[in-house]
């Protein structure tokens, strides 16, 4: 794919963060958006923007990703309205803080229906639309939590990780059956998004400092940024792609220390635990 011009492009998560970044970086590079959310209000100020930037169609539905159906009936809906889809970015996801002992399994399984299972879903919906196109492409959105794991984020490595090894498979069928679909898995580090404050934590966490922390101290790209990086990693057809310093810095950690990066992370993570 050597632009976006003319293309069709799903976002899952549009309403906000790099969904919202990456709809309205999109629309000014020429594609026709469908744009998804389980938030109206959200979505509908992305709708705002995406036209304020110059976007040629955009269609807006109320998706839950950890619904099979809603995400079939939207891959239906889309393929209806624009004839065909180019691009899907499964982009939708949650956080869950909290150790292991402390977790309630309902919040696990939350966090899983959405990261994981809607990735895989959606991706299902979509995946003969994307071939029939000629030119398609597949974005998850995985983390640096998906190459490297950290105290407190268990679940959601465990999507993360889960949805890096869903792509990569994936991007290796598509090779073997010669299908014309690229795959790409994001690894964003600290972006400054909504994701921990709209995220649940286990009883024994203080979600507004947990917050506080990732916002003030970790949280350093914009996500127009964040977009931007993404959107050259698609175009250049690459398989994976890192956004910011953190995630480069502490992916060549783990290549380099092997499996003890662990303990240099758990040491980290004691000082700045709040």
């Amino acid at each position: 794919m050597r632009s976006f011009d003319g293309r069709v492009v799903a976002i899952t998560g549009a309403g906000s963060g790099i969904g919202r970044a990456l709809a309205v970086s999109l629309a000014g590079r020429g594609a026709l958006l469908a744009l998804s959310d389980v938030s109206a209000d959200g979505l509908a100020g992305t709708v705002d923007l995406v036209k304020a930037a110059g976007a040629r169609e955009v269609r807006s539905d109320i998706v839950d990703v950890a619904s099979a159906q809603a995400l079939t009936q939207w891959a239906a809906d889309v393929v209806g309205q624009f004839g065909r889809v180019n691009v899907l970015v499964n982009n939708a996801g949650v956080s869950l803080t909290g150790d292991v002992v402390d977790l309630d399994p309902a919040d696990m399984q939350w966090v899983v229906d959405i990261n994981f299972w809607g990735v895989v879903r959606g991706t299902h919906a979509f995946l003969p639309h994307l071939i029939a196109s000629g030119d398609g492409h597949v974005v998850t959105m995985s983390s640096l939590f998906g190459l490297v794991s950290v105290p407190g984020q268990s679940m959601y490595n465990a999507t993360k990780y889960a949805v890096r090894g869903f792509s990569e498979a994936l991007r290796e069928e598509m090779l073997v059956a010669g299908h014309p679909v690229g795959v790409t898995v994001v690894h964003p580090g600290g972006v400054r998004t909504a994701i921990v404050r709209a995220g649940r934590s286990s009883a024994g966490e203080d979600h507004a400092a947990t917050a506080r922390l990732f916002d003030e101290r970790l949280a350093r790209m914009s996500p127009e940024r964040a977009a931007e990086i993404i959107l050259r990693g698609v175009l250049r057809g690459k398989p994976r792609v890192l956004v910011g310093i953190d995630a480069h810095l502490l992916h060549q950690l783990a290549r380099v220390v092997g499996a003890r990066y662990q303990d240099v992370v758990a040491r980290r993570a004691q000082r700045m635990r709040p």
